[in-house]
């Protein structure tokens, strides 16, 4: 199996997206800020968007070994009403 290599962007519509360098299909990750969030980072933006995907990135490092992958992928399909998680 041959590494795949990931970036961060900004895309066109000012979100953040993470996805593999050779696939410009959906992004494994995309993070979207509000105008007031906007507002209130003052152009930190892209440094807060990489601190997030590198804190999702160490948590799957950190419990990957306890996600069933399969069922995650079988739920996504699926409509989820909006929740927090703590």
């Amino acid at each position: 199996m041959t590494p795949s290599f990931y970036e961060i962007v900004q895309l066109s519509d000012g979100d953040y997206a993470l996805r593999r360098i050779d696939d410009d299909s959906t992004p494994l990750v995309r993070i979207s800020f509000s105008s007031e969030a906007r507002e209130m980072l003052e152009d930190r933006d892209m440094s807060v968007a990489k601190a997030m995907i590198a804190a999702g990135i160490e948590a799957v490092g950190s419990v990957g070994h306890d996600i069933d992958w399969e069922e995650d992928d079988q739920e996504s399909g699926s409509a989820h009403s909006s929740y927090t998680l703590h």
